[in-house]
């Protein structure tokens, strides 16, 4: 068993992205580590170039019963058992990283989608506490307005068969940038599968709105670890979230304020910025983290 894995969905547009954060992944974690990167069949020879000892490539099929089958020309799925609604490409990557990761024999997955590029060195080891890995927990950050996110904690309590959530403000899970317990991982689709009476997969993708990242976090501090939740930790990464490109002035001055704790960079790849633009903020990234 390794240490540390590190899992990241991508596709033909984002393989530039997928390129840095691979090089990061080579640089930062130790030479066990290896990234798994899951892409459509039609990119499969896009990606096939990173495929070694370090670099296991995944299409999407390998990862999912053959009852599940893309929609030509689309970005949707169906489940041959029950076809109606079809499920949208959104819910199926989420799916996909929670079978990557129950498949990996690894003491901790490291989550990371194409826009991240590691900065800092990475040892697993250093975010568990009391044997248990640290958890994005950003603790009552949820509130009512946020309607997206007090929906996911339900769809996560009926899939865990928890009694309904209180009223918010409720604890946010999601993030850019996370560690998962494959251990974790596989008693949580233990637990859906016995509160829905289902294949854990199918009750996932049921579901027309969820949030894999809610679902865990969940699990975690109320199944698996309640009465001793694990740490929690929200700056793992320093992230760009807004659709609006940064320029070269912007980008250095958005990695001049890199977190002392964090150990990645998210500039989203729906800002549109420029390739060279986020390479730079990447380089000033590596600046200020070896200072």
């Amino acid at each position: 068993m390794t240490k540390l894995a590190v899992v990241t969905p991508s596709f033909g547009p984002d393989a530039e992205l997928f390129a840095d954060l691979h090089a990061s992944v080579l640089e930062y974690t130790s030479d066990d580590t290896v990234h798994h990167v899951i892409v459509p069949p039609r990119d499969k020879k896009l990606f096939a170039r990173y495929a070694g000892p370090r670099c296991r490539v995944w299409t999407e099929p390998e990862l999912l019963p053959r009852r599940y089958a893309r929609v030509p020309r689309s970005n949707l799925w169906v489940n041959r058992l029950r076809p109606w609604p079809p499920i949208r490409g959104w819910v199926i990557q989420q799916a996909l990283k929670l079978s990557a990761t129950a498949r990996i024999d690894a003491d901790a997955v490291l989550i990371a989608d194409s826009d991240i590029v590691l900065v800092r060195p990475v040892d697993a080891a250093a975010f568990r506490t009391g044997g248990q890995l640290c958890l994005h927990r950003a603790e009552h950050a949820v509130h009512p307005g946020m309607t997206r996110h007090v929906r996911w904690h339900q769809v996560a309590r009926d899939l865990l068969g928890l009694p309904a959530a209180q009223p918010p403000p409720l604890h946010d899970y999601v993030s850019s940038l996370t560690f998962w317990d494959p251990d974790v991982v596989r008693s949580m689709r233990t637990r859906i599968g016995q509160a829905t009476g289902r294949h854990w997969l199918d009750a996932f993708t049921s579901r027309l709105h969820i949030s894999e990242f809610i679902l865990y976090g969940v699990y975690v501090d109320e199944v698996h670890a309640v009465g001793d939740p694990p740490a929690a930790n929200t700056a793992l990464c320093h992230n760009y979230w807004d659709r609006t490109p940064l320029d070269q002035d912007a980008a250095l001055a958005f990695a001049d304020r890199l977190n002392p704790e964090a150990i990645g960079m998210m500039i989203s790849a729906k800002s549109g910025t420029p390739l060279a633009v986020r390479q730079a903020a990447v380089a000033r990234c590596a600046e200020v983290a070896g200072r």
